[in-house]
């Protein structure tokens, strides 16, 4: 009996050392509490970042900003720029994301009014034209540009032997009765792009009587950019009855690029004569009492690198803003830019944007 207790015990010895040893081995295999000096944390930062419906990024380029700042971005989607800054001025004691980006130039104005914003001069800046840094404290930083033009099915006007139009003014002519597909302003930022440039080419309240003019010409205005462009316009996939849309200066060059067979020629044309398109300028800015504010400041930096630049076109349908991005060949080959879009000052755009509109809905839908 002796024999085999102490077998026993010494069994029972054995095997607390080794639970021991696993319980220290699980210890040390954990990682430290607070990483070392000069390393990266052990998890990365989470950095939330609210766009419009219509942001879009490669996601290998997504890919190298997460992983050269071990950091995880988290997209929230609120909405046309509108409704997004809308979210972000009810929400701005408690911010819902670290970055905003895609309040445009028609709405500048009152995001910084509302003060939703902290300053941040990037460096990037010094590449960037002056023209287009339209807040001098650097809360709201320009990302792109998109020019808002009328766009015309060539083929229908070379078919019929008539020259389309060159210019606003000429919409009203008789011979274009029913031809032009417009978005509402009060829905569309394209559809409001395009109300803004009749007021800085006509006046205020000269755009009301080309308005009036418009709407006995029979000019049809739908929700947004899509159905206009997708589906009533005939120059586009949707293969519409009307040959004249209001769409972007940029547009044409995609009637190439994403062609099932790629023509020679796009198929449309953009009007891009003195004072017929409106210059968009979209901005991104970080929101006032981010806990991120170091990643955001390094999110505005990537937006505003070449890498980010260079992938929005194809993406967004929007061009550079730094000087040092370059253009894909399809763009500097078919992309027509307008020399003298029209002018309206921000400030009077916070001023009168929903009296305009309201004013343009009794001519335009009464």
């Amino acid at each position: 009996m002796t024999r085999n207790r102490i077998p026993a015990a010494r069994t029972l010895i054995v095997l607390g050392l080794l639970l021991i040893g696993l319980l220290a081995g699980c210890q040390a295999a954990q990682p430290p509490a607070q990483p070392p000096s000069g390393t990266l944390p052990a998890f990365p930062t989470i950095l939330t970042v609210m766009t419009h419906d219509s942001f879009n990024v490669s996601a290998s380029v997504l890919a190298e900003f997460e992983l050269l700042n071990n950091a995880k971005v988290r997209f929230v989607k609120a909405g046309d720029a509108g409704t997004m800054l809308n979210k972000a001025i009810l929400a701005k004691d408690k911010p819902l994301a670290d970055v905003l980006f895609g309040v445009d130039s028609t709405y500048l104005s009152r995001a910084l009014k509302e003060g939703i914003f902290e300053a941040y001069a990037a460096p990037a800046l010094a590449d960037v034209p002056d023209n287009v840094q339209l807040d001098p404290e650097h809360r709201a930083l320009p990302i792109d540009t998109g020019d808002v033009c009328l766009n015309y099915d060539k083929a229908y006007f070379a078919d019929r032997g008539i020259s389309p139009p060159a210019s606003l003014g000429d919409l009203t002519s008789p011979e274009f009765k029913g031809l032009l597909v417009i978005e509402n302003p009060s829905t569309s930022s394209v559809g409001l792009a395009f109300l803004l440039a009749t007021v800085g080419a006509f006046g205020d309240p000269g755009y009301l009587s080309f308005w009036e003019q418009l709407a006995a010409n029979d000019v049809l205005v739908v929700d947004g950019w899509e159905t206009a462009y997708n589906t009533e316009f005939s120059g586009s996939s949707g293969r519409g009855p009307r040959p004249i849309v209001v769409s972007y200066g940029s547009s044409p060059v995609f009637e190439v690029v994403y062609a099932a067979t790629q023509p020679q020629e796009p198929p449309t044309a953009a009007v891009v004569s003195d004072n017929t398109c409106f210059r968009q300028i979209e901005f991104a800015g970080i929101l006032r009492g981010t806990a991120n504010r170091k990643m955001a400041e390094a999110w505005i930096d990537f937006m505003l690198s070449p890498i980010f630049q260079e992938d929005m076109p194809l993406q967004m349908y929007v061009f550079p803003v730094n000087s040092r991005a370059k253009l894909d060949p399809a763009f500097r080959e078919y992309m027509a830019v307008p020399d003298r879009p029209v002018a309206v000052a921000p400030a009077d755009i916070e001023a009168h944007r929903e009296t305009w509109i309201n004013a343009w809905r009794e001519v335009v839908l009464r």
